[in-house]
């Protein structure tokens, strides 16, 4: 069985990426790199535990619960609102455009830059009382405000209060940050970039912490992205050279794994 054929079984059933690492034994880590792409070659028995699992052996605990289960099937593209909303409370998942895209958990090194980021912002903008709202994940975007499009960005500033509900934001936030990892850099890098692009977005930061990398797209200039090392201060454009970021500190707190253990 090939790779592309378990994708489509797991798009077809529904399975996220933490179901498939604990009914086969294979990491999380492993299962996310290889079905992202980042792996080509996997081991013999990695590939053999995933063809066992996709071609219907059954595991102890195994639950099979198809992604369509909650209404009529639907293929990727047709999902709404209401799908994401029927959804267990334990699978987190974005819509993006009718397409489910699950979201494992998060890293540890991606929570702390998270974090660390949003305390920056939100002790600026307290100090300073401002009116802008800044949050972090996990937190519902409903960024076209149509029914076929919901995200959760790591951290956010909304501006504009009208756009806060009960339940999250109703259309563009004016700041975002995603962390990047190997089984959401695609998405970040590519779809979430225009997707914040055209519904508003007037500032867009991305974080490697692979690389240590920053990559700021500024999206009423006309030239970006600025691309630099973590390290220095950063001024987040919304407050012109008042609000910055000390990357120093997010450096310093990224903790360095091999990759067996970004694997566990």
């Amino acid at each position: 069985m090939t790779i592309q054929e378990m994708k489509e079984i797991k798009r077809q059933k529904g399975y996220s990426y933490a179901q498939i690492a604990e009914l086969t034994g294979v990491p999380l880590g492993t299962v996310q790199k290889i079905f992202s792409g980042e792996t080509q070659s996997p081991r013999y028995d990695t590939l053999l535990a995933l063809e066992r699992f996709f071609e219907g052996e059954t595991y102890p605990g195994m639950v099979c619960e198809p992604a369509t289960v909650y209404g009529a099937e639907k293929q990727q593209g047709e999902y709404t609102i209401e799908d994401y909303y029927a959804l267990p409370d334990e699978r987190r998942v974005e819509l993006i455009d009718g397409v489910i895209y699950d979201m494992p958990a998060p890293s540890f090194n991606h929570q702390r830059i998270g974090g660390e980021i949003y305390r920056q912002i939100a002790n600026y903008i307290h100090g300073n009382k401002g009116k802008c709202i800044p949050m972090m994940s996990p937190v519902d975007v409903r960024l076209d405000c149509d029914n076929k499009t919901m995200v959760q960005p790591d951290v956010l500033i909304v501006c504009d209060l009208d756009k806060v509900r009960r339940w999250g934001v109703m259309g563009a936030p004016d700041f975002v940050l995603e962390v990047l990892s190997p089984s959401t850099k695609r998405k970040d890098c590519i779809k979430k970039l225009e997707k914040y692009r055209e519904a508003g977005v007037k500032e867009y930061w991305m974080i490697d912490p692979y690389k240590r990398k920053l990559i700021i797209y500024r999206f009423e200039e006309e030239i970006y992205p600025d691309v630099c090392g973590l390290e220095g201060k950063v001024p987040v454009g919304l407050y012109g050279n008042n609000l910055l970021i000390d990357l120093d500190i997010v450096s310093s707190i990224i903790m360095d794994y091999d990759e067996e253990e970004e694997d566990e």
